[in-house]
């Protein structure tokens, strides 16, 4: 059996398995058979990718079964393996697995531990399907499972109302994007005549220059086509437009944000821009829409997570910005960039989520920064695990000797794009590099706040109702009813005594494994994923290598490689001095500036102009549908009136059946007559 079958349907098993034998396994069987699963992928897929790592390694493609034969229309379920995929693998599976791992110790007392694990397995097959798809129509089948799984790991917590409102916002956003992805099927297939991703690259080239007719208009063919496409990239990697519900799905589990946000559903659309980048190549206006659209969310995440105060919504917002860096890399033709940075930002910032888990954890589910404080001492290894997540996401090296993930992949972004020498790329260029300042100000901000200064856990609820339970607890033990009655208020000598505890191993050791992987991932694979006679042999064909511009890259000035440095330690600074040097700095710089600290906060007011334009409008018509037309007209009309009529007709023939002899014989007299007189008229 080829390992990709058992890579791929071994977390489906997984998922079956425990999904609908989870009451008779229990929760520790239900754990065991679906993190040990996902180790077993994740030991498969590394020996794949390594394959590749050296060059030279063959695409594959792996039939699975005969899946549609109508017409023109012919679609084998088959596997494809090539560089592309095997990263992808190495990404999916690595992170999905020690995210499982996590979820024992976070999700340790959930009552419903085996549909948790049973959904995570499903959203890892998901994605798993959607990177070996070989034609458009399977890529789509794992388009729509990770949007599904989704769904479900949102709302995952379905008494809380935020959570079904959350999953249910990501559900609507993502058809919005989805309805574009599958115009774009729908068209490539009506141009090529094949939704085989092989086929289709290898005749794009021949279609660049042509026309089609939409809406009434003739169209550049390519243009239309990669643009249709990349509305569903929008949807599910969340750029500016689509990117709404994003934040919101911090509503579920942590492990769930981080397996979200580092290696399966936000990575789908990087991943099938890069996947069909010859077809992209072929329009320069598709290319420049993702360039413009990719600056524009990176800038519009970093400015709204420097306001943020729940640690989940500053990574997710960090998430938001990072996804924008790897969709202007693929705008000015630089995807071996993009795909490093998915790489690097994979482990780094599954660490950051994990990590923000921990210190939840910690603090008894408090996610409001502003109740932390002075905790590196009180878990040390979450703060070390943290601090190696914030030095790879801000870009932290020294050129030519080491760096952190992000100091290779995210400089080979800016080098990329200012090496492209056009308009659109210069302008994601400095887009990208004060993106990057405001990334390292708010990364250094969350550590800061978290670990640093004083403790201000007086103020959180969470933790007063902890203390409350703890003393309620020993009061009950030493039935000491003095003590018991000073317990009215909690104030900051109340919880004086309260000291956050380290979490358990199984949240630890994900912790340590992804701090190896910020730490190394971009200087072991520097070359192999950006380097010129490297690069082109890694890649292989899997995507577009362009030798000219990664050759460019390499030889930009000086100072464009000091560029993200220099905005880092500037983006330091800041922090340092508005929360530990000066921490009243802040609360003066929003008093001077309190309507761009609103717009800020109010995330540049898109979640209210779409709920005028939108939700609002819906909501009436739905409510005018409901009580005009259903009550109103089908109800009034159909079955109510029919029972209303009904109602009238029974009690005026109920009247008739007076049980009088004299009157049943009126009537059938009247009858009589009635009848004599139509056979008379008729023979008349």
């Amino acid at each position: 059996m080829h390992p990709i079958l058992l890579i791929v349907f071994l977390p489906l098993l997984a998922a079956i398995v425990a999904g609908l034998g989870g009451r008779l396994l229990g929760n520790m069987l239900s754990k065991l058979i679906t993190t040990g699963t996902l180790f077993i992928a994740a030991a498969l897929s590394w020996p794949v990718f390594l394959s590749y790592l050296g060059g030279g390694a063959e695409a594959q493609v792996v039939p699975v079964l005969k899946f549609i034969e109508s017409g023109a229309l012919n679609v084998d379920w088959a596997l494809r393996v090539d560089t592309l995929t095997a990263v992808m693998l190495v990404v999916v599976t690595s992170v999905s697995s020690l995210v499982h791992l996590y979820s024992w110790g976070y999700m340790s007392e959930d009552p419903s531990q085996p549909r948790f694990f049973a959904y995570l397995s499903l959203f890892t097959f998901a994605m798993l399907m959607l990177v070996t798809a070989d034609s458009l129509v399977q890529m789509f089948f794992g388009w729509e499972g990770v949007g599904l799984a989704s769904y479900l790991l949102i709302g995952f917590w379905y008494h809380k109302p935020s959570a079904n409102a959350a999953a249910l916002k990501a559900f609507v956003v993502n058809r919005v994007g989805d309805f574009g992805f599958s115009l774009g099927i729908f068209g490539t297939f009506l141009v090529f005549g094949t939704v085989s991703i092989p086929a289709i690259l290898e005749a794009a080239p021949g279609m660049a220059g042509s026309t089609i007719g939409f809406a009434g208009m003739r169209i550049d063919t390519m243009t239309l086509l990669c643009l249709l496409l990349f509305v569903g990239a929008m949807g599910k990697s969340a750029q500016l437009g689509l990117h709404t519900w994003l934040p919101d799905a911090m509503e579920g589990p942590t492990p769930v944000s981080a397996l979200i946000h580092a290696a399966t559903m936000v990575t789908a659309g990087v991943f099938m821009v890069c996947r069909l980048s010859p077809m992209f190549e072929t329009s320069e206006t598709a290319l420049m829409v993702v360039t413009y659209v990719g600056a524009a969310t990176a800038i519009f995440a970093a400015t709204v997570g420097t306001v943020q105060n729940d640690i989940k919504r500053v990574i997710a917002y960090s998430t938001c910005s990072q996804l924008g860096y790897m969709f202007f890399a693929a705008g000015v033709g630089a995807y071996g960039a993009a795909m490093f940075h998915l790489f690097t930002h994979a482990f780094f910032k599954a660490l950051l989520f994990l990590g923000a888990g921990s210190v939840i954890h910690a603090m008894h589910h408090e996610q409001d920064m502003r109740y932390y404080g002075a905790l590196r001492k009180e878990i040390p290894l979450t703060f070390w695990a943290m601090i190696a997540g914030t030095l790879a996401i801000t870009g932290v090296g020294i050129l030519g000797v080491f760096g952190f993930a992000g100091f290779y992949s995210k400089d080979a972004i800016l080098e990329s794009a200012f090496a492209s020498a056009t308009v659109h790329g210069t302008i994601a260029f400095w887009i990208g590099a004060f993106a990057a300042l405001l990334t390292s100000f708010y990364s250094w901000r969350l550590i800061f706040l978290t670990f640093f200064g004083k403790a201000r856990w007086a103020g959180s609820e969470h933790i007063q109702h902890a203390v409350h339970h703890v003393e309620e607890h020993e009061d009950e033990m030493v039935a000491d009813h003095d003590s018991a009655d000073d317990h009215g208020a909690v104030t900051v000598e109340g919880t004086a005594g309260y000291h956050p505890h380290e979490s358990p191993w199984p949240i630890l050791v994900p912790l340590a494994l992804l701090s190896l992987g910020a730490i190394f991932s971009g200087f072991l694979f520097y070359y192999p994923f950006f380097g010129t006679e490297q690069g082109a042999a890694f890649w292989a064909g899997s995507l577009v290598h362009d030798e000219h511009l990664v050759h460019a890259a390499h030889e930009v000035p000086l100072w464009v490689k000091l560029t993200p440095a220099a905005v880092m330690l500037v983006g330091l600074a800041l922090a340092y001095r508005n929360y530990i040097a000066k921490p009243g700095a802040p609360a003066a710089f929003v008093a001077m500036f309190p309507g761009l600290h609103r717009f800020l906060m109010h995330k540049w007011y898109f979640d209210e102009i779409y709920h005028l334009l939108f939700v609002r409008p819906s909501l009436a018509l739905g409510r005018f549908f409901w009580k005009r037309g259903d009550e109103q007209t089908i109800d009034r009309f159909g079955p109510h009136g029919a029972a209303y009529a009904v109602g009238i007709g029974n009690r005026v023939t109920a009247r008739l059946q007076s049980g009088y002899v004299y009157s049943y014989a009126l009537v059938m007299l009247l009858g009589l007559i009635g009848a004599a007189t139509w056979v008379f008229w008729w023979v008349k």
